[in-house]
C-alpha cells in the first residue's frame, strides 16, 4: 500500500471513530455497505471524489485533510461564543508555547 492509501485509510478509521461511531453506521450515512467502509479502511479501496467530499463534510474537515495535503484539521467553531473562541485560542497559544519550550527535550 503506497504511503498516500495509507494515509487516507488511517484517516478515516481515525476520524470514524472520534466521531464514535461503527463502520456499518458510517456505511448507513453514507448510503453504503459496511464492506466497502472496511476496504477504505484497510487500504484495499478508495472513495470516489463524491465520498471524499460526504467523508469530510461528515468529519468536520476540510478533503485536503482528509487526503494528507494539509496539516491541521479544521475546526467548526460557528456554534460557539465569542468567550469559549477566546478560551479555544489561548489553549492553542499554551500548547503551542510548551511545545516550544520542550522542543530541544
Amino acid at each position: 500500500m503506497s504511503k498516500g492509501l495509507f494515509l487516507l485509510a488511517d484517516k478515516i478509521k481515525s476520524m470514524r471513530e472520534q466521531l464514535g461511531i461503527t463502520q456499518a453506521e458510517l456505511a448507513r450515512k453514507l448510503g453504503l455497505t459496511r464492506s466497502s467502509i472496511n476496504g477504505w479502511e484497510m487500504g484495499l479501496s478508495v472513495p470516489s471524489t463524491q465520498y471524499i467530499v460526504e467523508l469530510a463534510k461528515l468529519f468536520h474537515i476540510s478533503t485536503d485533510y482528509l487526503l494528507g495535503m494539509e496539516q491541521g484539521a479544521v475546526l467548526n467553531i460557528d456554534n460557539l461564543t465569542e468567550k469559549e473562541v477566546s478560551v479555544l485560542i489561548d489553549l492553542v497559544a499554551c500548547f503551542n508555547a510548551n511545545r516550544e519550550i520542550h522542543k530541544d527535550c
